[in-house]
């Protein structure tokens, strides 16, 4: 088995943001992203969702905690799509 074979990669098919009237998915994960990337872009995006919360929070700013709330559902697509590829190699 080659390595990228052995690669768990992103579904790509988990989404994240809803807009519009009937609502419609804004964005969603690409397929072929190594888990492993993914992971760490998760990790970045909860580091910056701590800061924007705390901030925020402290300077009553609306704005940050908004853009907390859209970082988080990207954080969200991310890890919804490893479970999704997880679960279809069982």
């Amino acid at each position: 088995m080659s390595d990228q074979a052995k690669t768990l990669v992103t579904a790509g098919v988990a989404t994240a943001i809803e807009v519009g009237n009937p609502p419609v998915d804004l964005l969603r994960v690409l397929p072929g992203i190594p888990v492993d990337y993914a992971y760490e872009q998760v990790s970045v995006l909860l580091g910056y969702i701590t800061h924007l919360v705390r901030e925020g929070d402290a300077e009553d700013d609306h704005k940050l905690l908004g853009a907390a709330d859209y970082l988080g559902a990207l954080a969200t697509a991310l890890m919804n799509d490893v479970d999704i590829a997880k679960d279809r190699l069982n």
